[in-house]
């Protein structure tokens, strides 16, 4: 099992989310948030989760207030947020930090030193590929869109 999969966040609905349930999966880890210009993303990262699901695909959204405050809610709000706007279904984390001194463990894998695509997150809706190993496999920018033919190709690539 990889680094990826060992780790375990915590849900938006307080229950474990053992990143274990994604072996065998492509997923395209997505920092989230929904007061953000980017924020309308999240329609196409669920045409995307449900588009490929079948085929051993996930989005996994990680909410993070890290960049101008642009999620500022609790974990109830923003799965409400989410589910009332957007119709997500795919996984959402509690709230997390992608960079500094706090920044959680999974972007330190994803990000940090020693990692395929090191370098801090830049801003909301930056997207890792990480293949059915737990290898991350592409990184891509917050204004890459989630029907962007890079990424597509990417994810199919990864898929098989």
């Amino acid at each position: 099992m990889s680094a990826f999969h060992d780790l375990t966040l915590r849900g938006l609905d307080g229950q474990d989310l053992p990143l274990a349930q994604f072996r065998d999966k492509v997923v395209l880890v997505v920092n989230v948030a929904s007061k953000c210009g980017l924020t309308p993303q999240y329609a196409g990262l669920e045409k995307l989760h449900l588009q490929y699901r079948e085929r051993g695909f996930s989005v996994l959204g990680l909410p993070c207030n890290q960049f101008a405050g642009q999620e500022p809610d609790n974990e109830a709000q923003i799965r409400e947020f989410c589910s009332l706007n957007y119709g997500v279904t795919f996984p959402l984390a509690a709230k997390l930090e992608v960079n500094g001194s706090g920044r959680h463990s999974l972007y330190r894998l994803l990000a940090g030193e020693g990692a395929e695509f090191p370098g801090d997150i830049t801003w909301n809706f930056e997207k890792f590929l990480v293949g059915r190993d737990g290898r991350v496999l592409a990184r891509f920018s917050p204004r890459t869109a989630p029907d962007d033919p890079a990424l597509l190709q990417a994810i199919e690539k990864a898929l098989g």
